[in-house]
């Protein structure tokens, strides 16, 4: 190659390099990521008036946002038959820009019953979809697995959502999506604070599955910090209680009046 070859290639090389804006190539590095819009799906162990969802968007500070879908009875059948899926899969696309959507897939205590007719296999496919409809439409599934009922035997609770647990986490791994295990943590958490005291979180006397307002503060807590352990870049937008945390995470007796 001749010398003024090599000139001209220099030349151009400095040419397009100064051409950059000074600062731009950090640009990237410490521009704030934007933040979440929750929008939270499920049975009603997440629904207003019974779930834990309210509880967890009462720790969601701005500019974060979000929203609970969550309806009582839903299958993750009947979630998209009754059209509140397509509601959800319409949120993320309108908020993608100015949000960074976080969709989360918590189902099971409906699917197992016999009247609902699905089985493990389809009740884990049907979550597999979901999670990857939010993926196309820009947002982010978290997969949850089954909040615990508070039912009790032989000093322990009876852990009859085991088989959906299992296909909510092989669901999660399948799609490449984030779970949080709800059902271990909320299982034992109910545990070390024991019978009497879980059933001071039901909604109505013997109602062991649905939560009263305490019981939706502390299992959104709940719910918040599990998210916490895989989203640390999360922290921002969600207020902490280190109160109500602690006593969480030490299996004590939390009224949901907890503060720091």
């Amino acid at each position: 190659m001749r010398l003024q070859d090599i000139a001209a290639i220099l030349a151009t090389t400095v040419t397009s390099v100064s051409a950059i804006p000074f600062g731009q190539a950090s640009v990237t590095e410490t521009r704030q990521a934007k933040p979440p819009y929750f929008l939270l799906t499920g049975d009603s162990t997440v629904a207003i008036n019974g779930g834990w969802g309210n509880g967890f968007l009462s720790f969601v500070e701005s500019p974060a946002d979000g929203k609970n879908y969550g309806k009582s009875g839903a299958t993750t059948v009947s979630f998209r038959a009754q059209g509140i899926w397509n509601t959800v899969i319409a949120e993320v696309e309108a908020n993608k820009d100015a949000f960074s959507p976080i969709v989360t897939i918590q189902f099971g205590h409906n699917d197992q019953k016999a009247a609902a007719n699905i089985s493990p296999d389809q009740f884990q496919a049907n979550l597999e979809t979901l999670a990857n409809e939010v993926t196309a439409a820009g947002g982010t599934p978290v997969l949850i697995t089954s909040l615990t009922r508070r039912t009790f035997s032989g000093g322990k609770v009876i852990q009859n959502l085991e088989t959906e647990r299992l296909r909510a986490i092989a669901a999660a791994e399948a799609v490449g999506a984030t779970y949080l295990d709800l059902n271990t943590a909320s299982t034992n958490y109910i545990n070390a604070i024991g019978n009497e005291n879980g059933h001071k979180y039901d909604l109505a006397s013997g109602d062991a599955t649905h939560l009263n307002p305490a019981g939706e503060i502390v299992f959104g807590r709940l719910v918040a910090d599990l998210l916490l352990e895989k989203r640390t870049d999360l922290a921002e937008f969600i207020k902490e209680n280190k109160a109500l945390s602690d006593k969480i995470k030490n299996g004590e007796f939390a009224t949901g009046d907890e503060t720091d």
